[in-house]
């Protein structure tokens, strides 16, 4: 049988999308990042349908968030069933059996054993302000370091470590102090002018013998907030021997390694936890995102000794909501069930077909990822690599009007962050797709 999607029954944006736009522009605040006019009224697996019934192939899965596809069945059951029985009780005062539950599951799936403890948020945001406040308490430090190109939240702590756009801090100073950013490992751009296999990490030495011996006493330093694979910064896959250099210094100077896996985590990467991928146990780990199919729930994940704040010392009202913790539950039985196993198979024929296109289109520079978790970098050409966002952005708007869902990360890359449940003929879809933008921007 064909493959059926996209199908596009209107122009774009359709006159009921058109008249929920102008709404929308009244009275939703202008700092909303809206790319394209999609009004989006249901979902179905791989398929968003607008309010106009288009129905697009998504590739985005709400940013990496419906991680077992739009609306699944047995998780929509699950928020059901526990909808009928409890809504909100407040897990910061009282005890409920679907968190306590969800809460040892988390423990026992993260890197490194269960012994571990668990607190509740309800973004990745959340999570990382939980992360902060947790990191200086445990070590009785107040530094932090971060990266460029990261992207932690945009609170305020979460966002003084956030080093993605000036947008995003522009206006809002004084932000959180003690936080110095430091160069990502990024392998196709090295700011060191290095080639991976060939370099001596300088990125590390850069570290050691400049943060750390002229700007920044180790003993002072919290905590490093690392994500294993860089989300909004471009999809980056650091090397593994940066990450066991980093866990390294961590002993040797005493900080913590907080593990942002709010975008990679949850069986995205082809791995319940991008971390897994480089030997690293987080002493504490940022989740959000994936956990729970699209109700919004976060949580950090530490290891016993670390979670050492005392009664009263945090809480939230909302963070591990009844509801959201039965779709979490849901959601990780699926995952463990073939979806991450799914991920990891579909992702390599991703890249794969991928890397087949790149000889063809010489603005595609680099593609790389790990399971579902895929970039590619578009630049002006292969030689030069000099970013290129004006061709990447056409290619979304283009993608857009075909039907497929696709966005941005980083300045110049385009992201791959289907649902875990795509199949050969959705990639094989998406692809064609793209190819045939892909004509159309080079003739």
């Amino acid at each position: 049988m064909a493959y059926s999607l996209p199908h596009l029954r209107t122009k774009l944006p359709g006159p009921q999308a058109e008249q929920i736009i102008k709404t929308d522009k009244q009275y939703v605040s202008p700092s909303y990042t809206r790319d394209f006019p999609c009004v989006a009224e249901r979902g179905e697996g791989m398929k968003l349908i607008d309010i106009d019934g288009n129905e697009f192939l998504d590739f985005c899965s709400g940013i990496a968030v419906c991680s077992t596809g739009h609306c699944h069945p047995e998780v929509v059951q699950a928020i059901k069933d526990q909808a009928e029985k409890l809504i909100h009780m407040s897990g910061t005062d009282f005890y409920y059996q679907v968190q306590s539950n969800l809460a040892k599951k988390l423990s026992e799936l993260a890197p490194g054993g269960s012994n571990k403890r668990v607190f509740f948020t309800n973004s990745g945001a959340e999570s990382v302000e939980a992360a902060i406040k947790l990191s200086r308490y445990n070590t009785h430090r107040t530094r932090l370091l971060a990266y460029t190109g990261a992207f932690h939240g945009r609170t305020y702590g979460a966002l003084s470590l956030t080093g993605s756009k000036i947008v995003q801090k522009a206006g809002f100073s004084p932000l959180l102090p003690d936080v110095t950013h430091i160069p990502y490992p990024y392998c196709y751009r090295c700011m060191f002018g290095q080639k991976y296999g060939f370099c001596r990490f300088e990125c590390v030495k850069y570290l050691e013998e400049t943060i750390f011996e002229k700007t920044v006493p180790p003993s002072e330093i919290a905590a490093v907030f690392f994500e294993p694979i860089q989300g909004e910064g471009g999809y980056i896959v650091p090397p593994k021997e940066y990450v066991t250099r980093l866990q390294e210094l961590s002993k040797k100077h005493g900080f913590l390694i907080v593990a942002d896996e709010i975008q990679c985590g949850m069986g995205r990467t082809g791995k319940m936890f991008a971390s897994e991928h480089f030997g690293l146990e987080p002493d504490i780990m940022c989740i959000a995102k994936g956990i729970a199919s699209g109700m919004p729930l976060g949580a950090i994940i530490a290891k016993a000794e670390v979670m050492n704040w005392p009664y009263g010392s945090h809480a939230s009202t909302f963070g591990g909501n009844p509801v959201s913790c039965a779709a979490a539950l849901k959601t990780i039985e699926l995952i463990e069930n073939g979806l991450v196993e799914n991920a990891a198979k579909q992702g390599a024929y991703l890249l794969e077909r991928l890397k087949k296109l790149q000889p063809d289109y010489d603005f595609i520079g680099d593609v790389r990822g790990m399971g579902l978790m895929v970039g590619m970098e578009i630049v002006t050409d292969r030689e030069s690599i000099k970013a290129n966002p004006a061709i990447r952005n056409k290619i979304l708007e283009l993608a857009f009007y075909e039907g497929l869902i696709i966005l941005g990360c980083g300045p110049n890359s385009v992201r791959f962050a289907p649902a875990l449940i795509v199949e050969k003929e959705h990639i094989d879809c998406c692809l064609d797709i793209l190819e045939k933008i892909f004509k159309k921007i080079t003739t």
